[in-house]
């Protein structure tokens, strides 16, 4: 196993150049990559919506290290994927926090900043967290696909991070929501249950609803607010 340099110009050119070499390949192949290229800098990021990149990641790099977010406003469905993708995968999940509790935020904030500024809500949920949750990495793999949305429509295999210079990989983006299904199916794959009661995205319970009919993956996040993503993807 190689690790690849930690300057951000040298990661930067890695990526740019995993970016073009990688694109036809499949899954497991540009996560076997990633493993290969930055061992134990490598980090799956997952929202416990399924865990299938998680899943997908273990086969090649079993011990992966699985980065979960933990706002405080999680559905309990949410939390039982977390606990029970821990039990039974060859995983290492690590649960980050914000710096202050739901109560706290309440406090300084006022209740329910989440309804009043769901950009600031994000940002100091979400987006800080990981950002000192990642520091410890080199590159990070998310779940995005192509097909969710057409904000996500351009998403590469393998990119740069330039907000946090480090190297960003999306080893489902060519897949459709049929290929999840298929993969789950085949693999026994643990997903979220909400995923069979109306929610095709999954996010923190205030801000998440079900999907109507017609509507992408994920109109029921943020519904109503002009708002499609948390920060961490921009």
């Amino acid at each position: 196993m190689t690790t690849a340099p930690h300057t951000a110009p040298e990661l930067r050119q890695v990526a740019e150049q995993a970016a073009a070499d990688l694109e036809e390949a499949s899954a497991p192949d540009i996560l076997r990559w990633a493993a290969d290229t930055f061992g134990r800098r490598f980090c799956v990021t997952s929202s416990m919506e399924d865990a299938v990149v998680a899943h997908l990641a273990s086969r090649v790099m079993p011990g992966v290290d699985v980065v979960f977010l933990d706002t405080g406003y999680h559905f309990p469905e949410t939390i039982g994927t977390r606990d029970a993708v821990a039990a039974v995968m060859d995983v290492h999940v690590i649960t980050l926090s914000p710096r202050q509790t739901v109560a706290e935020q309440d406090a300084e904030y006022g209740p329910k900043l989440h309804d009043r500024d769901p950009d600031r809500c994000c940002a100091l949920r979400k987006v800080a967290p990981l950002e000192e949750g990642l520091r410890g990495y080199d590159a990070w793999a998310t779940g995005l696909r192509r097909d969710e949305s057409p904000t996500r429509a351009g998403t590469p295999v393998v990119g740069w991070d330039a907000k946090r210079q480090k190297v960003k990989i999306a080893p489902i983006a060519r897949w459709s929501q049929a290929d999840v299904e298929a993969y789950v199916a085949e693999h026994g794959v643990l997903t979220n249950p909400l995923l069979t009661d109306g929610f095709t995205s999954v996010g923190c319970a205030p801000c998440t609803r079900r999907v109507l009919a017609g509507e992408d993956a994920r109109a029921g996040r943020w519904a109503g607010l002009g708002k499609t993503e948390c920060g961490i993807h921009l």
